[in-house]
């Protein structure tokens, strides 16, 4: 190992690095491949607040207190006008609206999975899985992992603590990395003092002391960088760095990414276009758009999927809350993304369209709509497609 090979390794163990794998190897992808992105949304979001069914009374009629205003011209505060049915959120107007008159972003209302425990972890694990959910199958891989292993030079990576579930079982090392909070060295003191000793007296000595001396002073840095940008707490502006960071590695080596957002789960007071909710939205929309932004050139070649395990209830509980529901609403954006339209099959927004008096039903079903995508993204064939989601359906959109 040479003075260059090992700062490269000691500075990646402690920090993002776009040259190395787990394994070490170098790797590239071609600069054209397509790039694809999922965001999974942790505790179930309340989709009726971002694509709003502003056209219904009923859904007026239901939230006397968390319904977001009809459009308005004169309201600021009042939904954004999509089509004759649909508005949204003006909290995302900023972020997420100009990718909607660009075209590059469509919602699946309706969206979800055939699995109605409304249990979080039974719920998210079934997504992650990609298994039919009757009959359970006994799968110990992620769906993601399984397209991974029917894609050539196609190098993916999960931005999570630790590797989520949907990226489990590939057969291959997938390297996962959070980038929420500022990296720390890969050794402590007492390890680091070990390693130097090994090296003392040899020609490595000083790429030794270098290179184990780096991870502390880049993760010094980017600490200090983190709480300026937020000022101590999570905000619009530190999710959107992440979203940077996440961009710089899919721009330069990965093309299969992963990230998970928590903080969904909206039992009591969750507002509207103010509230918990509204500002969670607004952070997850900024680091979308900052994303995009950051992507470039790449962007026209980036597929993002925003999905979470279940819906809320339609109608809102005594708390000023919802509760956990059923279908929901998924986002689809990119540069390649043909947007700007509310996609899939719909049902009338009234009580007769809800899934036991309480939900929305689940009209599009994730794992044929994901078949569907990846089919247009990578070409895969039938029997590919039922590797990674067994016993699906795939349904093309059209969405790219």
């Amino acid at each position: 190992m040479n003075r260059r090979e090992f700062l490269r390794a000691s500075v990646c163990a402690g920090a993002a690095c776009p040259l190395l794998s787990f394994t070490g190897r170098l790797f590239a992808a071609p600069p054209d491949a397509p790039r694809f992105l999922l965001v999974f949304l942790r505790g179930g979001y309340d989709c009726n607040n971002v694509l709003v069914p502003w056209a219904s009374d009923f859904y007026y009629e239901s939230r006397p207190t968390l319904a977001i205003a009809r459009p308005d011209a004169g309201n600021p505060d009042s939904a954004i006008r999509l089509d004759a049915n649909w508005g949204l959120n003006p909290i995302l107007r900023d972020a997420l609206l100009p990718l909607w008159q660009r075209r590059q972003l469509a919602f699946v209302p309706f969206a979800g999975t055939d699995d109605l425990s409304r249990s979080h972890f039974e719920t998210q694990n079934n997504i992650e899985t990609g298994a039919p959910t009757t009959p359970r199958g006994s799968f110990r891989s992620g769906f993601l992992a399984r397209l991974s292993s029917q894609l050539t030079g196609v190098p993916a990576i999960a931005f999570t603590g630790n590797l989520p579930l949907s990226f489990q079982g590939a057969g291959k090392d997938i390297p996962n990395i959070s980038l929420r909070d500022a990296p720390k060295a890969r050794f402590d003191a007492r390890q680091a003092a070990i390693l130097a000793d090994m090296y003392k007296g040899t020609t490595l000595a000083d790429a030794a002391a270098d290179g184990l001396a780096l991870p502390a002073s880049i993760a010094s840095n980017l600490r200090d960088e983190m709480l300026k940008a937020s000022g101590g707490a999570p905000s619009a502006r530190s999710f959107a760095s992440e979203t940077r960071r996440i961009a710089s590695l899919m721009r330069e080596r990965y093309r299969l990414g992963f990230v998970d957002v928590g903080g969904w789960d909206t039992h009591v007071n969750q507002g509207s276009t103010t509230g918990g909710l509204a500002t969670n939205l607004r952070h997850l929309a900024e680091g979308l758009a900052a994303y995009a932004d950051t992507l470039g050139e790449a962007w026209n070649r980036t597929t993002v999927v925003v999905l979470s395990e279940f819906g809320r209830t339609f109608r809102e509980n005594g708390d000023k809350g919802t509760d956990h529901g059923h279908g929901t609403v998924y986002w689809v954006l990119g540069g390649r993304v043909d947007g700007g339209r509310v996609a899939g099959e719909q049902v009338r927004v009234d009580a007769s369209g809800l899934l036991q008096n309480r939900d929305y039903p689940v009209l599009t079903n994730y794992r044929d709509l994901l078949g569907g995508l990846f089919a247009r993204l990578w070409g895969l064939r039938a029997g590919q497609l039922q590797t990674v989601f067994p016993q699906a359906r795939p349904r093309d959109l059209r969405l790219v």
